[in-house]
C-alpha cells in the first residue's frame, strides 16, 4: 500500500526496522528539547502529515523500550489518526516515572501502526443472544 506524506521535519520519514515489524518509529521534530517531569504530559510535534485512505488508521502506540526503561508512554494509548485528519501528527506524552524525562528532537517517542478497519451500523433491540459467558467481565475468568 503507498500512503501519501509530507515531512516537515528535520528527519527521515518512518520506516520499518525489520522484516516483520508491524509499527515505524515516530520522532520528536523540536526546535529545543522538552523536559518533562513525573506525571506530566505534552503533545510532541512530528512534523508529519499524512493522507490516509478511507478505511483505514493510524495508530500512535508506546515504544516498549521506552516505556520499560523510561517510564514514559503515550497518554491516549493506541491514539487513532483518522483517514480524514490531514494536520500534524502529534504524540501525547506522559511521563509515569518518578525521574525527569528530557526528550530532545529526533528522540523515537512513539511508534505508528497502519491499520485496517470498518464502520459499522446500529441495530437497537430489547435483548441479545445470550454466550455461555454471558454478563461476566473484568476477571470472570481468573486473573
Amino acid at each position: 500500500m503507498n500512503i501519501k506524506i509530507i515531512n516537515k521535519s528535520k528527519h527521515e520519514i518512518p520506516a520499518y526496522e525489520t522484516k516483520g515489524s508491524a509499527g515505524m518509529d515516530l520522532r520528536a521534530n523540536l526546535e529545543k528539547s522538552i523536559i518533562l517531569k513525573p506525571l506530566d504530559r505534552v503533545i510532541v510535534k512530528t512534523g508529519l502529515f499524512i493522507a490516509l485512505p478511507l478505511g483505514f488508521e493510524a495508530q500512535v502506540r508506546p515504544r516498549s523500550g521506552l516505556a520499560a526503561k523510561k517510564g514514559i508512554t503515550v497518554l491516549n494509548a493506541p491514539g487513532t489518526i483518522d483517514s480524514d485528519y490531514r494536520g500534524e501528527i502529534g504524540v501525547i506524552l506522559v511521563n509515569i516515572s518518578n525521574e525527569e524525562f528530557h526528550i530532545k528532537d529526533g528522540e523515537r517517542i512513539a511508534q505508528l501502526v497502519i491499520a485496517k478497519h470498518e464502520q459499522i451500523t446500529w441495530t437497537e433491540v430489547e435483548k441479545l443472544i445470550e454466550t455461555e459467558r454471558n454478563t461476566g467481565g473484568f476477571g470472570s475468568t481468573g486473573i
